[in-house]
């Protein structure tokens, strides 16, 4: 295999690394989302959750244009996180969006380890650093926001 086929075999492997993380997201803000009810920040997480909706639909593309096979769920780390937010969700809604918060958060420093990973492609790089990092920058600091707002 040249380098170039062995680069784009390890990018394939962080976007499908990536894109297990964005899986898990949506069906943690599933999760959430059940917890707020009626709430007034249902809407705003019903966004949130559909923005990480959108990243699993860009980044399936993206591991399908390099002639990857893109990963279908969410692994470990998402059976993890569901259990986690499930749990946060039996302590309140404060407590559960604390648990969204530092799901963002690792989704966060995902992207910055794969921005500063030499095998990831310019492409893939453009799609984190563009659209899909500062999607979850401005996650975190709603979520901030409606932790003020919650009971």
């Amino acid at each position: 295999m040249n380098t170039t086929n062995n680069q784009t075999e390890k990018c394939i492997d962080v976007c499908n690394s990536l894109l297990a993380g964005e899986i898990s997201a949506v069906e943690t803000y599933d999760i959430a989302i059940k917890k707020f009810g009626g709430h007034p920040t249902i809407g705003r997480l019903t966004q949130i959750r559909d923005e990480h909706s959108n990243a699993v639909s860009k980044l399936r593309q993206n591991v399908v244009s390099m002639g990857g096979e893109p990963k279908e769920g969410s692994g470990l780390w998402g059976a993890t996180t569901k259990t986690i937010q499930h749990t946060a969700n039996l302590f309140g809604k404060e407590s559960a969006l604390e648990s969204l918060q530092t799901g963002e958060k690792h989704g966060q420093n995902e992207y910055q380890d794969a921005l500063g990973n030499e095998d990831v492609l310019a492409d893939c790089k453009s799609l984190i650093q563009d659209e899909l990092l500062p999607k979850v920058n401005s996650n975190i600091l709603t979520l901030e926001q409606l932790e003020d707002q919650v009971d």
